[in-house]
């Protein structure tokens, strides 16, 4: 089975086959560094890190591009409101790009916690005005856009295609339904390229009309086409963006350039709260930070993983707490098998038996994926072979070391390299560090212990091991340990 992608545009899955054979261009809007990155970016992120990882897997070289909104993303997500940098630079009294600074920064602090790959290219907006003029009098020329006191919008009753991935009507448009109202606009409907700056406006760049600057959605437009060249295989981004940025990122750029925008647009569905966007207009967002100061990134990481990227993702402490726990489940068997790996003597030939259910569940997995990125089955299928591997470990004869090393080349390909959830080194493989020299003391005092039928001291060493994340497990050829945190 090859993979197949649910494309938006088209609405409905198709077979995945980029513009250049072995190369992928794949853009994904990014974040407007105002504040710190919540719940809902790492969905978007963590999404498309697994697209980047598992297009690589697949063979491909991929390029993947995502901006940072320093300028022109408006308070209303339209064409009025006040910036969003600059209101948080008057906030806190800074300059807009030390705003800009501090929260780039945290929010790739965010994404390196979540294991998530750096883009190829990040791009800001503020550092490509010059091609976003250059868009709007590509748009005036031909035709598409026009000045109206300053501000360069576009037209969108000349663009027959308008609302062709939203799948909304341009006469179904109606004033006021997130498309904003201003006075210089010749249509309601129509959208802004560049806008005049008012003179309270902090962040402005000289253009043909005066001072302004740019456009909410000719950032992405031009980015995209500087750094992939047109058409680009893959647009990402969240779902709630569809209209009117993802709209009007299309009907410029085709109207500006002639040619198609992007080939397949993957769109993930929104985290919701309690059946309700969480966003920070609302007021409902939780941090990346906060959660991260209650959980670890790999639990939030493997909670965004359990649901599938199209659907809603609804965020509770209880449902990040149960996630917790099913992913240390999944991790013990990870942990268990690098143990015995450390210990294991015996270099026999791999178990033919275990190689036939290895391959079975790499299948499957593979299937998952190739069906639109389906993360859900794929950890299903991890849960399903750790419930194997622990029949095998656990059935009471020695394992040999190139099964086990199949093992954890299984879960660290699958689980680590494609879904990122598995690192490539547990503490459990830290079985010559001074650490594991402890705990295996402690196991042996223990036994003493336990040989002396000193029971309570038997139990409070184990208790006092489980407190600090040691669980251990007696079977009749001796005590093991797995590190449960």
């Amino acid at each position: 089975m090859s993979l197949r992608v649910y494309n938006y545009l088209t609405r409905r899955k198709e077979s995945f086959v980029p513009i250049h054979e072995g190369f992928v261009g794949m853009y994904v809007c990014g974040p407007t560094a105002y504040g710190h990155a919540h719940v809902g970016h790492a969905k978007v992120y963590i999404t498309f890190d697994v697209v980047h990882r598992y297009l690589e897997y697949l063979g491909y070289r991929v390029r993947y591009v995502q901006n940072i909104t320093d300028v022109g993303h408006l308070t209303d997500d339209a064409d009025e409101g006040e910036d969003k940098v600059g209101r948080q630079a008057l906030k806190e009294r800074v300059e807009p790009m030390e705003v800009v600074e501090s929260y780039t920064r945290s929010y790739f602090e965010d994404m390196d916690a979540l294991n998530i790959l750096r883009p190829d290219i990040s791009p800001r907006a503020s550092g490509h005005v010059p091609e976003q003029i250059e868009l709007a009098e590509a748009l005036i020329e031909k035709g598409h856009a026009y000045e109206s006191n300053g501000s360069v919008f576009f037209s969108v009753k000349k663009c027959p295609g308008y609302g062709k991935l939203s799948g909304r009507k341009v006469d179904d448009l109606e004033e006021g339904a997130r498309v904003s109202v201003s006075s210089d606009k010749r249509d309601p409907r129509d959208f802004a390229v560049w806008r005049a700056a008012a003179p309270n406006h902090i962040m402005r760049w000289n253009s043909p009309w005066g001072e302004g600057f740019p456009g909410w959605h000719a950032e992405c437009s031009v980015m995209a086409k500087k750094y992939l060249g047109l058409p680009f295989d893959i647009h990402g981004g969240g779902l709630e963006n569809i209209f009117p940025h993802n709209e009007s990122e299309i009907a410029q750029s085709e109207a500006a350039y002639g040619v198609e925008f992007a080939r397949y647009w993957l769109l993930n569905n929104m985290v919701t709260v309690d059946g309700v966007k969480m966003g920070k207009s609302l007021g409902n967002f939780t941090t990346i930070k906060d959660a991260l100061s209650r959980h670890s990134p790999m639990t939030l990481r493997f909670f965004i993983l359990t649901s599938h990227y199209r659907s809603t993702t609804d965020f509770t402490e209880e449902a990040l707490s149960a996630a917790g726990t099913g992913y240390q489940r999944l991790m013990g068997v990870v942990d268990l098998t690098r143990q015995q790996l450390g210990e294991a003597s015996t270099d026999e030939l791999p178990d033919r038996v275990f190689e036939d259910v290895l391959q079975q569940h790499r299948e499957r997995f593979l299937v998952a994926m190739d069906d639109d990125f389906n993360t859900p089955r794929a950890v299903a299928v991890l849960f399903d072979f750790g419930r194997e591997v622990n029949k095998l470990l656990n059935r009471g004869q020695p394992v040999g070391r190139e099964t086990l090393k199949a093992i954890d080349g299984f879960f660290g390909e699958m689980g680590g390299s494609i879904l990122g959830i598995v690192p490539e080194e547990t503490a459990a493989r830290a079985s010559a560090g001074i650490e594991s020299q402890l705990i295996e003391l402690l196991i042996d005092l223990r036994a003493e212990a336990r040989e002396r039928k000193e029971w309570a001291t038997s139990d409070a060493i184990r208790d006092d091991l489980a407190k600090v994340g040691v669980d251990l497990e007696d079977r009749p050829e001796g005590t093991t340990w797995r590190l449960t945190r």
